[in-house]
């Protein structure tokens, strides 16, 4: 055997090696177990490094031997998606900018576009790529990139359809839609500051010694967060919808660097000259990573993202968080979602056809508040738990699929064994007030939308159009007073702009001052005020 098929076969051998450990760690869920999960993460990077390094090495045997340009970029591919699944299980920044740098690296050395019009299934691995590489840089708010990405997908998904017109691409075209819909909702207003913690806009100085001076008698380190939302055509790309979009940024420090963008490393230079990157040697610079990521920034807290889960399931992921709290710590839960009031229980037969006859609404609401009073209350440690708890609920999924899909104020009580801070964002969102008073041994923290939104323009208050106004105001309050009261990017001037953010932003300052020096504080905001992002999220 000549020693071009020795590192051939020795090549192949390392990538089905990989291949195996990366199936493994793909299948893990996003929560709980982080030290086993760790352990296999470490696992699958080292063969995917060691698989990186032999191609770097014997390169020209193996280019020799007929490796494609298209299988180095899907090394690659595998390495950044690793290190976004790994991003999603840690919330540790450093994971997505290393995910980030080799996305990069595969467009602007152009891996697949070598690829022949004839091979379906490279093409298809084109289409994962662009599809991962938008995800991720509309994460880290890289806009133009997200632009140039955009219209490269959307030509790369009408070139497949035209060329292989045997196969059915509906489904990539939908995808398409969907990055379209989002960025463009979600460039309505230009961000001028970051969704992101950022200490340049959200320390203020004037309050910044009653911070630091401020301590309750228990404090609460805010450690893991559960965020999922479901409304009927909201806005979404992949698995992250708008709302979720948002908290999961909102929760995050500013990584160094990336707010303040660098010029994106696209493939063609500003002649319009294509860059020829057909003779690189496959090193991908990783030095990137320390211009982006600031070491002296605590940790993110760990956000768990669920995507339409049904009822059984988030609360099995909010008792795998909750068992494996940190002592002294607190869960954050997010939901948001549109509900159904017990009140106005009616079998889905009504609900199906049409109008009917108000007499008869009256009879099915006296008979639901009859059977509704025959339910017992139960005293718990002196507590009462009232029937209540189990009127109303949330949709978590599409309707006809029948309690599977209903989250009840009452399926959250168990979990206030532990500290917990509830942001629900819903028409019912007063329903979880009878938490209060029903805690099983921790005063909860509540956050309740309004019952409706509030808009100058009526048509402005469609949620699958610009996702929950309660949600946007907590992560980008003067955008969504904007849009509240009519005012879109076209007419909003900068300078004033500025000036109105300088009015909420010595507001807030005032209210930090009040609430740091309250005498009359409740605990179970005391407890986690000194926590930015909760602090943040309080005073918005």
């Amino acid at each position: 055997m000549s020693q071009d098929e020795v590192v051939s076969q020795t090549f192949r051998a390392l990538i089905e090696s990989a291949d195996r450990k990366f199936a493994r760690v793909r299948d893990l869920p996003l929560y709980g177990h982080r030290s086993q999960n760790q352990h296999y993460f470490q696992k699958v990077f080292k063969a995917y490094m060691r698989l990186w390094k032999y191609q770097q090495e014997n390169r020209a045997k193996l280019v020799a031997s007929g490796l494609n340009r298209w299988e180095i970029g899907e090394i690659a591919s595998r390495i950044g998606q690793l290190y976004f699944n790994q991003y999603m299980r840690t919330s540790e920044a450093r994971f997505i900018v290393e995910a980030y740098v080799f996305y990069e690296a595969i467009l602007s050395r152009k891996y697949f576009e070598g690829a022949k019009v004839k091979q379906l299934g490279v093409r298809f691995k084109e289409l994962r790529f662009y599809a991962r590489f938008l995800l991720v840089s509309l994460i880290l708010n890289r806009t133009e990139m997200v632009k140039f990405l955009v219209d490269r997908f959307r030509d790369l998904v009408d070139d497949c359809n035209a060329n292989f017109r045997e196969t059915n691409f509906k489904e990539w075209k939908i995808v398409v839609q969907e990055i379209v819909r989002f960025t463009k909702v979600d460039t309505a207003f230009a961000y001028i500051r970051p969704l992101r913690y950022c200490a340049m806009f959200d320390s203020h100085a004037a309050s910044l010694p009653y911070v630091a001076r401020f301590h309750a008698k228990k404090v609460l380190k805010f450690t893991d967060a559960i965020l999922t939302s479901y409304h009927r055509n909201e806005v979404k790309f992949a698995e992250l919808t708008l709302d979720t979009y948002r908290m999961l940024q909102c929760l995050e420090w500013e990584p160094t660097g990336s707010f303040y963008q660098k010029r994106p490393v696209l493939p063609n230079d500003h002649s319009g000259a294509s860059i020829d990157h057909s003779g690189t040697s496959g090193v991908i610079d990783i030095n990137f990573v320390a211009d982006m990521t600031d070491p002296s920034l605590p940790p993110n807290p760990r956000k768990a993202v669920l995507y339409r889960p049904s009822a059984t399931h988030l609360l099995a992921v909010i008792a795998t968080v909750c068992e494996e709290l940190p002592p002294e710590s607190i869960m954050l839960l997010y939901l948001s979602s549109s509900g159904k009031a017990g009140h106005s229980n009616v079998p889905q037969g009504e609900h199906s056809g049409g109008s009917r006859k108000s007499s008869s609404n009256k009879i099915v609401s006296r008979i639901s508040q009859k059977q509704n009073s025959s339910i017992p209350e139960y005293h718990v440690n002196g507590k009462k738990e009232s029937s209540d708890c189990y009127e109303n609920y949330l949709w978590l999924g599409p309707r006809g699929n029948g309690d599977r899909n209903n989250l009840y104020p009452g399926d959250i009580l168990p979990f206030t064994r532990r500290p917990l801070f509830l942001i629900v964002d819903s028409d019912i969102s007063h329903a979880f007030k009878v938490i209060h008073g029903a805690e099983k041994g921790e005063t909860a923290a509540l956050l309740l939308s309004p019952l409706r939104p509030a808009f100058k323009d009526p048509s402005s208050a469609d949620t699958t159009q610009y996702g929950s106004q309660f949600t946007f105001f907590l992560t980008a309050p003067l955008q969504a007073f904007c849009q509240m009261v009519g005012i879109s990017s076209s007419d909003a001037n900068v300078d004033i702009y500025n000036d109105a953010e300088s009015i909420l932003s010595t507001s807030f300052s005032e209210w930090e001052v009040l609430l740091c020096t309250s005498t009359s504080l409740d605990l179970v905001w005391a407890q986690v005020l000194s926590d930015p992002f909760l602090r943040r999220v309080i005073l918005r």
